[in-house]
């Protein structure tokens, strides 16, 4: 039983990454704030400001010029965009905000910068009522981890699939040395390795079914 599981779940995992950045058609037809912040152009974004433009302005997809500054990595305009009143945990239409789309893309600058900023690490994103730990738990992004966690994320939250950020970082993960570094992360800052997913299966016993040696371990020193 435990084997079909575990085949299920690895079938529905790239659905997990539900990101949508900004397509060429809508790269071609900004203007404006969210023009600016994909090019990085805080001095636009300020003379913007200044003349009353709406910080918060929706693209077709929902999203504001700080979504689009995270997909684009462009620290600078949402900086200038806290500074205008943006809203630092604003969802676009998949429910996503800054810090998890920065987590997703392995941009643990941004991570950083959003937190300093007023992103929450808390704040319930997705359409699996998950959180920017837990996506970056699932990718073995480690180092976002480590700033997530530092930033205050909450260590277990619970998914609507039944998982927490170290539950994913097993099911989800692959076993080597990212998603092993995630688990120590997430361990060593006190992450409850006793919390089962819906089937009663603890992230050591997926761990051992799926040949994690090392993560394994982890999860075994955890419980001493």
């Amino acid at each position: 039983m435990l084997r079909i599981l575990l085949s299920l779940i690895l079938l529905a995992a790239p659905a997990v990454q539900a990101q949508t950045p900004p397509s060429a058609a809508d790269l071609a037809g900004y203007g404006g704030g969210h023009l600016a912040a994909h090019e990085d152009n805080a001095a636009a974004i300020r003379r913007l400001a200044a003349a009353g433009a709406d910080p918060d302005a929706r693209d077709r997809a929902g999203r504001t010029p700080a979504h689009v500054a995270a997909f684009a990595s462009s620290d600078e305009a949402l900086r200038a965009l806290a500074e205008a009143g943006g809203d630092m945990n604003a969802l676009e239409n998949r429910f996503y905000d800054v810090l998890t789309i920065a987590a997703v893309a392995d941009d643990p600058e941004m991570v950083s910068l959003a937190l300093e900023l007023g992103n929450r690490a808390d704040l319930i994103t997705s359409v699996y009522d998950g959180t920017a730990l837990i996506a970056a738990a699932h990718l073995g992004h480690h180092e976002v981890v480590r700033r997530l966690i530092a930033g205050g994320a909450p260590l277990d939250h619970v998914n609507n699939l039944g998982w927490t950020a170290l539950m994913e970082a097993v099911v989800l993960g692959d076993g080597g040395p990212d998603h092993t570094a995630t688990v120590h992360a997430l361990v060593g800052a006190g992450a409850n390795a006793a919390i089962a997913d819906f089937d009663g299966v603890t992230p050591l016993q997926h761990a051992e079914a799926r040949g994690f040696a090392d993560i394994a371990a982890i999860l075994r020193g955890s419980s001493q």
